[in-house]
């Protein structure tokens, strides 16, 4: 199944946690905070100006992002998670 998010809004996969600390302790399952890190799959039109305009979004399909720790709506697809958020949840858009 295919999403295409409307407007601002954008089409988040979280990125994988780390499983081991940097001293090299398992971190179970239940202390584990969710990143707040990811990777856009899927982008909006634009945000819808009050004059009618649309204006492009900032962010584009692959670009990895981070985003406030309850930011955007969980939802599954094919069984996979994502975050459905607005552009304006984004916090920045992390480069190497």
């Amino acid at each position: 199944m295919e999403v295409r998010p409307l407007h601002d809004r954008v089409l988040v996969q979280r990125t994988a946690e780390e499983t081991k600390s940097a001293g090299g302790i398992i971190i179970p399952d239940t202390a584990k905070e969710k990143p707040i890190q990811g990777q856009i799959i899927a982008v909006g039109t634009g945000r819808v100006a009050e004059d009618g305009s649309v204006r492009p979004l900032a962010v584009q399909k692959g670009d990895k992002v981070l985003f406030g720790k309850y930011a955007g709506t969980e939802i599954k697809i094919d069984g996979n998670e994502y975050l459905m958020m607005r552009e304006d949840d984004i916090l920045g858009v992390v480069s190497k």
